[in-house]
């Protein structure tokens, strides 16, 4: 077994997560021997600014490196499909950005090749390793909260409200059919399922394009959509998802109400924690080691007081992903493959109840491969 300090890894993707990839796994202890970027230029240009060594020649340069133990995916999401089964094939460990690729059959596939070749895979649904959440999972899980009856919530962003705004996500060659819900809905959806243990089972969807015009092209990905859903066991959903919401950065808020407690939190405000009651007086937890259950304490890293916020998520994602790759194989605690299939799923069923205007179920989520 390796210790973490011993694995080596490398980052393909030189944008804004690219770099915070980088951040968690310096922080982490592991070794970043290079970045690979849309071009060479872009990427030595990225590794001198952070202090890494000379950037890759090219993506195959980065798999004939024999240190590379891990490769961390983050570019545009036409790629993925491509790099992590090249990576795979390569024998590598993959971490991969979301949505993991751009259809199901294609999650489908790379789930197939991971899971064959005994890799540890991963999906960066990194907003489940807030502390809170990590504790509202186990609060769930104990039966604090009762029956999960009801889950709502928003994820709201602003960064394409306007009519000059644009990002490679925007086409859909680039980023998928789908475009505020795979990027930016899906981590609710994933977070929700995550925190109740129950799968998304059926949708019912509206999707809005508001901005129809941007920079003198027609947009064709949803800025906005309000689903309904259904999970396992009979709760039900109501999520809004907006990039066109002015004002809200980067808000990811739910609500658990079950059947004797609530429980609510707002990524804006990751240390805090409402807890509701009907008999007494509701309750605002504050992230603290010493009162989180075993499940907040496993994904904290500072004393109460001292916030932990967006970059810490994906430290506490990898602590766990890399604890597999250093025993060799897959493990526990993190996103997988497998939720990346599911969320395509998820995704492919909103975009035909939207089309269709009517209640449409989830996929199957079997795809072959054996346990």
């Amino acid at each position: 077994m390796k210790a973490i300090g011993e694995i080596g890894a490398a980052v393909v993707g030189t944008g804004f997560i690219g770099v915070v990839h980088v951040d968690a796994l310096r922080r982490l202890g592991v070794e970043v021997h290079g970045v690979v970027g849309s071009s060479h230029e872009r990427a030595a240009a990225r590794a001198r600014e952070l202090g890494l060594p000379p950037a890759y020649e090219s993506f195959q340069a980065m798999l004939d490196d024999r240190r590379v133990d891990v490769v961390h995916i983050t570019s545009p999401n036409h790629l993925h499909h491509e790099q992590a089964k090249a990576a795979l094939e390569a024998g590598k460990h993959v971490v991969c950005e979301k949505p993991l690729a751009m259809t199901s059959a294609e999650t489908a596939d790379l789930l197939r090749i991971a899971e064959g070749g005994g890799r540890v895979h991963a999906v960066n649904y990194n907003l489940r390793f807030y502390p809170l959440c990590q504790h509202v999972h186990g609060m769930v899980a104990a039966g604090e909260l009762g029956d999960v009856r009801l889950v709502s919530g928003h994820y709201l962003q602003d960064w394409l409200l306007l009519d000059t705004d644009w990002n490679w996500r925007l086409d859909p060659a680039l980023g998928g059919d789908l475009r505020a819900v795979a990027d930016i809905g899906s981590h609710w959806m994933d977070m929700t399922s995550f925190l109740t243990g129950r799968n998304i089972v059926s949708v019912m969807a509206d999707l809005s394009t508001f901005v129809k015009q941007r920079r003198g092209q027609e947009v064709r990905t949803e800025d906005a959509a309000t689903i309904l859903l259904r999970y396992e066991g009979g709760a039900r959903g109501a999520l809004t998802v907006s990039q066109v919401s002015p004002g809200r950065k980067n808000s990811l808020a739910y609500e658990l109400d079950g059947s004797t407690s609530a429980a609510a939190w707002n990524s804006e405000r990751p240390d805090e924690l409402w807890i509701g009651h009907r008999g007494r007086n509701n309750e605002l937890l504050l992230r603290d080691p010493a009162i989180l259950n075993e499940d907040g304490r496993r994904g904290t890293y500072l004393p109460g007081g001292h916030a932990e916020g967006f970059a810490d998520t994906f430290r506490a994602l990898y602590a766990a992903v890399y604890q597999a790759v250093a025993a060799g194989k897959p493990g526990r605690g993190y996103p997988t493959f497998a939720d990346g299939h599911d969320a395509m799923l998820v995704c492919e069923a909103v975009a035909l109840s939207s089309r269709e205007q009517r209640w449409t179920e989830v996929g199957r989520r079997s795809v072959g491969v054996a346990n």
